[in-house]
């Protein structure tokens, strides 16, 4: 088959991105797929000695086995962690979605699928005119939602839904992720999300940070496996 290609989003900054996108790799890899991934900006890196590495992608390489060059996985890693847009113009530098779309094509070619983590949520700037979801439309990929699990969700999650398809790009469905687990009323929560969103969560991710790091969504791997072909 040709490769697919999936943009995680989230409503927010720490919702739980990474936590999908890798435990989405390991589904993808559950089914035999071969699986390459991006984490196209990063700001938020600790230095080492082969340069700046972001911990979000150093994650995803991990959960994919990767070999690749750590600059394809991340061409844009900065330091501080701040809004990329802030964090590239003081680095000087311009993040160039058209650069980001070479590095997507060249893994597109040795995989059955190429997972890509946005940073922050929907519209969270890359530069002075683009956002994330300037990046997602160039790379003309589906975006999969994770709906972090707390107070405000019921509108960020729409508002990003809402975002996600006025920007002309296709909706693949939602996960939904457990990230307060003192949330009040978070059953009735889920019912709405899935009234409001038009349709239920592909997984609903408990509060369980133990087990995060072995999470398999192999489920959702499928569903989105019989959902790429209308995208």
């Amino acid at each position: 088959m040709s490769a697919r290609g999936i943009f995680i989003t989230g409503t927010d900054t720490d919702v739980g991105k990474t936590v999908v996108s890798c435990a989405l790799v390991r589904g993808l890899r559950a089914l035999g797929r071969r699986v390459a991934v991006m984490k196209p900006v990063a700001s938020g890196a600790t230095r080492t000695p082969h340069g700046l590495r972001n911990a979000d992608a150093l994650a995803l390489m991990d959960a994919a086995g990767s070999e690749l060059p750590y600059e394809r996985v991340n061409p844009y890693c900065f330091e501080p962690p701040v809004s990329p847009h802030i964090a590239a113009k003081e680095a000087g530098i311009e993040v160039d979605t058209s650069r980001i779309k070479q590095d997507y094509d060249v893994l597109v070619a040795g995989s059955d699928w190429v997972v890509v983590e946005g940073a922050g949520g929907w519209f969270a700037p890359i530069n002075n005119h683009q956002t994330m979801a300037d990046l997602a439309w160039a790379l003309s990929v589906p975006a999969l939602l994770v709906v972090g699990l707390k107070l405000g969700c019921l509108n960020h999650a729409q508002l990003t839904r809402i975002g996600i398809e006025a920007h002309g790009v296709s909706f693949a469905g939602w996960v939904a992720n457990g990230v307060d687990p003192a949330m009040a009323r978070a059953a009735e929560n889920l019912t709405a999300l899935e009234r409001l969103l038009g349709e239920p969560a592909l997984a609903v991710i408990g509060h369980s940070p133990a087990a995060l790091p072995q999470l398999v969504l192999e489920g959702v791997a499928r569903q989105l496996e019989q959902r790429a072909v209308s995208f």
